[in-house]
C-alpha cells in the first residue's frame, strides 16, 4: 500500500510539474489532488525537492529501459529496413507515451532553472539521439549497410531532424501523425543517401 501511495504521489507531481513548474507546485496542492493531508506526502518524501530527484530518477530509468541510450544500446540494425523499423518504433513511444510528454514539458519549463534539468534537457533534446546513433552507425558500416563516413556526423545528421519533428508533435499534437510520416520519409531519404551502393538495390526498394 505505500509503494502505491508513494507511486500516486510521483504521478500527481508529473502533472503538477509538467503543468505549473517547480515553483508553481506545493505540497498542499499536490496532497489535496491526491486527497491525502500533507503529512500523508511527508511520510513517503521528506520534501519536494526529494519529490522532484526521485521523479527525475525514475524518468531516467523508465526512458532508459524503453527507449534507449547510450548506457542502453538497442541491437545493431541488421538491414537498413530494420533502422526505419527501430527508429519508427522509438520516434511513436516517445511522442504517444503521456509520462515521457510530461517529462519534455517539465524539462522545457525547468531548464532554465534546475542545473539537472538543464543537462538533462541538452542530453534528451540535443545529444542523447546521436550519442546512441553513433555507435548503431558505426556497426551498420561495419556491416557493409551504411558506406564509411564520419558515424558522429552521420548521427548528429540524421537525429536532429528528428528530434525537432518530436518537439514539433509537443506543441502541436494534431500535426503528429504529419510528423511520423515526415519521420518516416526522413529516413528513407537518409538510406537512399548513405545506404552502401552494394545494397543500392535494395534501398531503392525501400523508397
Amino acid at each position: 500500500m505505500a509503494k502505491d501511495t508513494k507511486e500516486r504521489i510521483l504521478s500527481a507531481a508529473l502533472d503538477l510539474f509538467s503543468q505549473n513548474g517547480y515553483a508553481g507546485a506545493n505540497i498542499r496542492e499536490l496532497s489535496l489532488s491526491l486527497g491525502l493531508v500533507k503529512s500523508g506526502v511527508y511520510k513517503h518524501f521528506e520534501s519536494k525537492e526529494e519529490i522532484w530527484n526521485t521523479l527525475l530518477d525514475r524518468m531516467i530509468a523508465y526512458y532508459g529501459e524503453r527507449f534507449g541510450s547510450s548506457e542502453n544500446l538497442p541491437p545493431v540494425p541488421e538491414s537498413l529496413e530494420s533502422l526505419v523499423d527501430m527508429t519508427m518504433r522509438m520516434v511513436n513511444f516517445t511522442v504517444h507515451d503521456e509520462r515521457i510528454i510530461k517529462t519534455r514539458k517539465l524539462l522545457s519549463i525547468e531548464q532554465f532553472r534546475d542545473e539537472r534539468a538543464r543537462n538533462l534537457a541538452t542530453k534528451h533534446f540535443l545529444t542523447g539521439l546521436a550519442d546512441m546513433f553513433t555507435p548503431l552507425f558505426a556497426g551498420m558500416m561495419d556491416k557493409g549497410l551504411l558506406r564509411k563516413d564520419d558515424p558522429a556526423m552521420l548521427a548528429f545528421a540524421y537525429t536532429a531532424p528528428i528530434s525537432a519533428l518530436i518537439h514539433l508533435c509537443d506543441r502541436e499534437p494534431d500535426k503528429t501523425q504529419e510528423a511520423m510520416e515526415r519521420v518516416e520519409a526522413f529516413s528513407r531519404h537518409f538510406i537512399r543517401v548513405y545506404g552502401r551502393e552494394r545494397y543500392g538495390s535494395n534501398a531503392d526498394g525501400l523508397l
